[in-house]
C-alpha cells in the first residue's frame, strides 16, 4: 500500500470523483477525512470505507465558508494528528447560459463554488502541511479552464483561475516541500453530468459525452492518478495532468 500513515482530506467527497478518490486513498492505507455539505452522503461513504477495513471520518462543511473549511482541518488534526494530502474537489456549475443570456448571480455563485473553495481549502491546509514538513495538494481542474466553452463562461473562468492558483501555489510552497498539481479529468459520468447528457439527447444537441474522440470515464478511472500524485516523490511542480483521451 502506497499511502500508509498518511492523512488525506478530500472535499466534495460525498459522491462522484471525490468519493472514488477517498475510497482509493483508504485502500492504499491512508486515513481519510471526507467533507461536503451533505452529512448523510459523506457519512455513508465513510461508513463504506470503514466496513471495508479502512479508516475514515465524515465532517460536514460548506466549502464556500472559509471558517467551516478551517474547522475541517482543525478536526482532522485533532483526530489523526495532522494532514499530508489535500484534494480540492468541490465544484459544480449553476450557470450554463451565454453571457448575454445568463444570470449574474448564478455566474458569481459558480465562480465561488469552483475557485473560492479551492483557495479556501488551500489557505486552510497550508499551516498543517507545513507542520508535517511537506505534503501534496491536488486541485480538480477542467479542460474548460484551458480552452473555454461557449455557454460555460463562469465555470471556464473559475477553472482557469484554479489552474493559475495551482501554478502560483506551487512556486510559493516548493520551499516547504509541498507539491501542488492539477488533474483535468475530462468527461466523467457522475450524477451531475447525467443531467447534461439527458438534456442533450432531448434537444438533439451534442456534448463531450457524444464525442467519439473523448475517453468517457467513470469516477473510479480518475482515482489512480490521484493516488499517484498523493505519494509521488517528485520535486514539487505545477503540472496539469490530463485524462481526456485514451491515446495520450
Amino acid at each position: 500500500m502506497q499511502l500508509v500513515d498518511k492523512v488525506a482530506v478530500v472535499t466534495g467527497a460525498g459522491r462522484g470523483i471525490g468519493r472514488a478518490i477517498a475510497e482509493a486513498y483508504a485502500r492504499e492505507g491512508a486515513k481519510v477525512v471526507l467533507t461536503a455539505r451533505t452529512f448523510e452522503q459523506i457519512e455513508e461513504a465513510a461508513a463504506a470505507i470503514r466496513d471495508a477495513g479502512g479508516e475514515a471520518l465524515a465532517v460536514a462543511a460548506d466549502a464556500t465558508d472559509l471558517e467551516a473549511v478551517q474547522a475541517v482541518f482543525r478536526h482532522t488534526a485533532e483526530a489523526y494528528g495532522g494532514v499530508d494530502i489535500v484534494v480540492a474537489n468541490a465544484g459544480g456549475n449553476y450557470d450554463r447560459k451565454r453571457i448575454d443570456d445568463g444570470d449574474p448571480k448564478a455566474w458569481i455563485a459558480t465562480v465561488e463554488l469552483n475557485l473560492n473553495t479551492a483557495y479556501y481549502t488551500l489557505y486552510a491546509a497550508i499551516p498543517y502541511l507545513k507542520e508535517r514538513g511537506g505534503g501534496k495538494v491536488i486541485m480538480m481542474g477542467s479542460g474548460m479552464g484551458h480552452r473555454g466553452a461557449k455557454g460555460n463562461s463562469s465555470y471556464a473562468v473559475a477553472k482557469a483561475g484554479m489552474w493559475m492558483l495551482t501554478r502560483v501555489a506551487a512556486q510559493e510552497l516548493a520551499e516547504h516541500n509541498i507539491a501542488v498539481n492539477e488533474i483535468s479529468p475530462g468527461p466523467v459520468r457522475t450524477e451531475l453530468t447525467r443531467g447534461i447528457e439527458e438534456r442533450a439527447r432531448a434537444t438533439g444537441g451534442e456534448t463531450v459525452f457524444t464525442n467519439a474522440v473523448e475517453w468517457i470515464k467513470q469516477p473510479e478511472d480518475v482515482a489512480p492518478l490521484a493516488v499517484f500524485l498523493g505519494h509521488a516523490g517528485a520535486r514539487p511542480s505545477a503540472q496539469s495532468f490530463c485524462l481526456n483521451r485514451r491515446d495520450i
